[in-house]
């Protein structure tokens, strides 16, 4: 199994270790796709999270994979206490911290995976029904280069944007690039129900969880006019409230724990466009089913 650092979400600063076990791709692993036999210890305020919690949901396979809901902020220094275990028996002499997500085989009491994208589409292809899979085959390369541009061009670019110690020039290019991103995106789906068009895919969950994190989260450290000039993107937040009205998205959005994660980490300055919301997401998500919260 590959093993290797990555970085912790706040307000946990050290490295933790990424484990990039595969179900049903490694023979030296072990890790057949068994139903029941893997479990998912997931925070729905974390993005990674969440996109897992939502894949989760539309596969439709809590009993075969079920699901351990963790707090929103973790309840220890050092990550969860409840992964702690299972960090230290998958990782010999284990001193970083125990963070969420994690694919865990209740068989040998050890994590398969912390790598969200890969515990996405190992479900999706290995649990899932195979009807309307979320990572079809024949679209696997713009699949991949929508989740980068969501991670790079949006995620990441928002947090430039916003960045109070960043000079003005850093501060606007990245602002630039990811209104270019939104343009894209947006121009997508004028015309079309999802991103890849007629069918919802793994890329629509990657970005909607995009779009909550910049309008719950990146916003409060951009300006006012930077917001707005993000909300002008008519195609792509009326894909954002279709989403959130759907059960398996509105149900696992957790915005008061997604507003406590953010203050518990943050050492941003609150900006300008902090009071400038974008979408009503509690509206929104008004008609989807209650998912349990810790």
């Amino acid at each position: 199994m590959s093993v290797t650092p990555q970085a912790a979400a706040h307000p946990v600063t050290r490295p933790a270790v990424a484990f990039r076990g595969r179900i049903g791709r490694d023979r030296r692993s072990g890790h057949y796709a068994v139903p029941r036999r893997y479990r998912l210890h997931l925070s729905t305020a974390c993005p990674q999270g969440l996109a897992i919690a939502v894949t989760h949901s539309l596969l439709g396979i809590g009993d075969t994979c079920p699901v351990t809901f963790l707090p929103a902020v973790p309840d220890c220094p050092d990550g969860h206490a409840a992964l702690r275990p299972l960090y230290e028996a998958s990782a010999h002499h284990y001193q970083g911290p125990a963070l969420a997500p994690v694919l865990s085989d209740d068989w040998s009491g050890r994590i398969v995976s912390t790598h969200a994208p890969d515990i996405m589409r190992d479900l999706d292809e290995h649990f899932g029904d195979g009807r309307a899979a979320l990572y079809p085959r024949a679209a696997e390369a713009a699949l991949r280069d929508v989740e980068r541009l969501c991670a790079r061009d949006i995620d990441e670019a928002a947090q430039r944007a916003g960045r109070a110690d960043a000079e003005p020039e850093e501060r606007a290019e990245a602002l630039e690039t990811l209104l270019a991103a939104l343009g894209e995106l947006d121009h997508r789906l004028t015309g079309h129900d999802h991103v890849m068009g007629d069918q919802l895919t793994a890329v629509d969950v990657v970005l909607w969880v995009a779009l909550v994190q910049l309008d719950t989260v990146h916003r409060h450290h951009l300006d006012a006019h930077a917001v707005h000039r993000v909300a002008d993107h008519p195609a792509l937040w009326a894909h954002a409230r279709r989403l959130t009205a759907h059960p398996a998205f509105g149900a696992h959005l957790d915005l008061d724990g997604i507003a406590r994660r953010h203050h518990a980490g943050c050492r941003g300055l609150e900006a300008a466009g902090s009071a400038v919301q974008i979408l009503d997401w509690a509206a929104h998500a008004d008609g989807a089913r209650p998912a349990h919260r810790p």
